[in-house]
């Protein structure tokens, strides 16, 4: 990429749901419904400013952590969001990928992602990967174990990890870093894309996920073509 180039790909931790729905004196976990909303509405834009690729956080590895309440309804939320989301996608002209430790969601979500991520394989306006059941170190103990093994089974040798070898064992390996990341509410990253980030240029807006728009994305996509990026150099 130029130094004049957009953001090939950015990456979104949407957070600020449960509280938008609170400020709104709405149920809590009504607040991932308009979020959902939200994230429809950016997911459409972004090919108009020339990103290819968006990644978004939607349901970390602590996130199980959280009440018994919530994550059902998160599980059940998902499976009505990839009824929903297959028409949307397909519409679209938009590729899903879904990445994380997926082994661990409910039979019927799987079913759901398996279909949506068939439908959209050739779709080519948008790549947009859905993180979900991830997390950051997560994903870098699964790279390692998988290693591990090719190296139990002699598919690889110490002398042959290097950073790009590492790199294709983890969930993002067919694509690119992401250029930006983003974040609304608070300062920090939570365990996200932690390998790729490492040269990501840093985004933190300070309103909730909900009240996210175009005036934003314009604003990263205007500050991001001010930057310039040296990679160490």
């Amino acid at each position: 990429m130029s130094e004049s180039s957009s953001p090939q790909h950015i990456a979104f931790i949407l957070d600020g749901n449960r509280r938008w729905a609170a400020a709104h004196n709405l149920p809590l976990l009504s607040g991932h419904s308009k979020g959902y909303e939200t994230a429809k509405s950016i997911i459409q834009l972004l090919p108009k400013y020339d990103v290819q690729y968006a990644t978004l956080y939607m349901f970390s590895t602590e996130n199980w952590k959280r009440s018994k309440e919530e994550v059902d309804y998160l599980m059940n939320f998902f499976n009505s969001l990839f009824s929903d989301a297959s028409d949307f996608m397909t519409e679209n002209n938009i590729k899903v990928i879904v990445i994380g430790d997926l082994e661990k969601l409910p039979p019927n979500v799987l079913e759901k992602i398996e279909y949506i991520e068939n439908i959209t394989k050739n779709n080519t306006r948008l790549t947009l990967m859905l993180a979900i059941s991830y997390g950051g170190r997560d994903e870098i103990i699964r790279a390692v174990k998988k290693i591990v093994r090719d190296k139990t089974e002699q598919k690889i040798s110490a002398e042959d990890i290097t950073e790009e070898t590492f790199a294709s064992y983890l969930d993002t390996c067919s694509f690119p870093y992401p250029d930006a990341m983003v974040r609304t509410s608070e300062k920090r990253i939570s365990n996200f894309l932690i390998w790729q980030s490492a040269y990501s240029e840093m985004f933190f807006i300070d309103k909730l996920w909900p009240d996210f728009n175009e005036d934003d994305l314009k604003y990263i996509i205007s500050e991001f073509l001010q930057r310039k990026r040296r990679y160490g150099k």
